[in-house]
């Protein structure tokens, strides 16, 4: 398999090297007398596997024997192997979850080697670790550790790596380092991070800033608006329409509002996909027992969609009502699968849910009425705790393991940041009930502290950034 998990193909169907094609001698003179790929069959693993042994116990006399371990046997584990034009294995590393059971998107790489004859200035290790690196992050992995030789530290400093702690292995002194993925921070600054310069100069009720819905003054109505991304209307117009009412309905029910109608605006480049969008939007509808009170559609023009609800409560849930102390939760709809076309994006948990199934899920935050709640948004789990954090003038520390989460086909790195369809995070005392949300899933998995951000915290106690200040810049509520 390729780097990317991509099967490798046949050596008689191996692509051509584009320069060669070209001919590009001066870049053809400067490319690397080897490449990388994971390990393809007993052989190569046995000649990795081979080197590991004239290295770490012959030459360096780490281990006596063997140095294979549990690691070795797991199916889930990769090896990296670098090899020449030939197909001679000149070095190689492994890479995988760090102990058995569930993976939770912790993973450690190791063993790296390199044969005696192949070092030096061809820089064949850094290739490596570079390409674990890389692997590591296709697979969701959230957190990345190597145990690294002292002597080998300043390589992986100048990789990028970051030093945690000396250690030892097999009395050899080492470090632990850590390969900084900051996938959760790079989305939340793409989504949120330009929302509190943008919307400085508008109000919000007091004690609502930043929440998806904001009470009308003067009366119980809960007013919510969501737009659809252009480009997601123009090619899965349906699932545009279905979400349009998905999204507003789980704004309003995290305040904690029972729904009373929509409105929706609707821009299509003609009769026929605007029927398509409508139609998606209609069956959501009725699915969710929302009447559509009225709207507006315009022809002939860009693909646009945008849908306003309105709900009613006496007594609405602010997204910033959280205190430190406060116990966080996940309540979310584990059943369905990921959206075609929106793989590790999207999470399509509603289409395939009964009317009545739906309506408990909306209506569970108004019967637990926790101090706050928050639907989870396009900023995924992770990001969406480090708004409700923000807005209650709080930290989050997030228990990785603790995440309600699919069995199968989400790692953890794309489910703390995909779109989930219907989930919630709720903060409240502890010991506070759950949220009655029928065919849903709740635990509680974290806690709201003193200070800012988001922290991953690892089944050994260790706490790694995930989002390391505010979100959107907005403040607390």
């Amino acid at each position: 398999m390729l780097l990317d998990g991509s099967p490798t193909p046949a050596a008689t169907e191996r692509p051509q090297d584009i320069l060669a094609l070209l001919g590009d001698r001066s870049t053809l003179a400067r490319a690397t007398s080897f490449h990388v790929e994971e390990a393809g069959g007993q052989g190569e693993l046995t000649a990795y596997r081979r080197l590991r042994r004239d290295v770490f116990v012959h030459e360096q006399e780490l281990f006596h024997g063997h140095d294979l371990d549990d690691r070795d046997d797991d199916p889930r584990t990769v090896v990296l192997v670098a090899k020449d034009a030939d197909g001679t294995v000149l070095g190689g590393v492994r890479l995988g979850p760090v102990a058995d059971g569930p993976d939770l998107g912790w993973w450690a790489g190791g063993r790296l080697v390199v044969a005696p004859s192949a070092r030096g200035p061809r820089g064949i290790g850094a290739a490596l670790v570079r390409a674990a690196c890389a692997r590591a992050e296709a697979e969701g992995v959230l957190r990345f550790d190597a145990t690294v030789q002292a002597r080998n530290e300043p390589l992986f400093r100048r990789l990028g790596w970051r030093s945690v702690r000396p250690t030892e292995v097999a009395s050899t002194p080492h470090t632990l380092m850590r390969w900084p993925i900051g996938r959760i921070a790079a989305q939340t600054a793409a989504t949120k991070s330009a929302l509190g310069p943008l919307l400085a100069a508008l109000t919000a009720p007091p004690g609502f800033v930043g929440d998806d819905g904001t009470p009308l003054p003067g009366t119980d109505v809960i007013a919510a608006c969501d737009a659809i991304v252009p480009s997601m209307v123009e090619r899965d117009p349906e699932w545009a329409g279905w979400c349009s009412v998905l999204v507003n309905v789980n704004d309003l029910a995290a305040m904690g509002a029972s729904p009373l109608g929509l409105l929706d605006a609707l821009g299509a480049r003609d009769a026929g996909h605007a029927a398509r969008v409508l139609d998606g939007l209609a069956r959501a509808a009725r699915s969710y027992g929302i009447p559509v009170l009225g709207g507006h559609t315009q022809l002939g023009v860009p693909a646009a969609l945008s849908v306003t609800a309105l709900g009613r409560t006496a007594h609405p849930v602010p997204g910033g009502g959280g205190r430190p102390g406060h116990a966080v939760r996940l309540t979310a709809d584990l059943g369905g699968g990921w959206r075609a076309g929106y793989r590790v994006r999207q999470w399509d948990s509603t289409t395939h849910r009964r009317s009545d199934e739906l309506c408990v899920m909306t209506g569970a935050v108004a019967a637990a009425r926790p101090a706050a709640a928050k639907d989870v948004s396009m900023a995924g789990i992770a990001g969406t705790l480090g708004m409700l954090a923000e807005a209650s003038g709080c930290r989050a520390v997030l228990d990785v393991a603790a995440v309600p989460r699919p069995d199968a086909d989400a790692t953890v790195g794309d489910w703390l940041t995909c779109f989930p369809g219907w989930a919630m995070l709720t903060a409240d005392a502890p010991g506070a009930p759950p949220l009655p949300a029928g065919p849903a899933t709740g635990a509680v998995c974290g806690e709201l502290t003193a200070g800012e951000g988001v922290g991953l915290r690892w089944p050994d106690g260790e706490i790694t950034e995930a989002v390391t200040s505010t979100v959107t810049g907005m403040g607390p509520a």
